[in-house]
């Protein structure tokens, strides 16, 4: 069984939080809890109190032993992208895209 925990809209590319994503995938959940700690990049705090989130459905949902659980499944999805301008030189506008994530992170107890 797998308790999982969704964050959705958050204000970062999916690009920058996968980087994270791949460095916790099949780590005990509390290797991965230190790793996203110590990590020194933007995703870090969004991703930290998703995976506490994750490890706490678990124990109070599932009544799984927080010792044994580690990330079975994460992966993030792009969201809705908003759509900002930027005035250029000579009347002209670029393109700014601000993206957003959906993150998804599950966690099960090994065997």
């Amino acid at each position: 069984m797998e308790a999982k925990a969704h964050l959705k809209y958050a204000r970062i590319s999916p690009r920058k939080v996968q980087f994270l994503l791949d460095l916790i995938r099949g780590k005990d959940a509390e290797v991965a809890m230190a790793i996203l700690k110590n990590t020194p990049r933007g995703a870090s705090p969004y991703l930290y109190k998703l995976l506490g989130s994750a490890i706490a459905n678990a124990e109070n949902n599932h009544q799984m032993d927080r010792a044994k659980l580690y990330v079975s499944e994460c992966y993030v999805t792009p969201g809705p992208t908003l759509k900002r301008i930027r005035y250029r030189a000579k009347g002209s506008a670029d393109r700014i895209l601000k993206r957003t994530s959906h993150v998804t992170v599950a966690v099960a107890e090994r065997e």
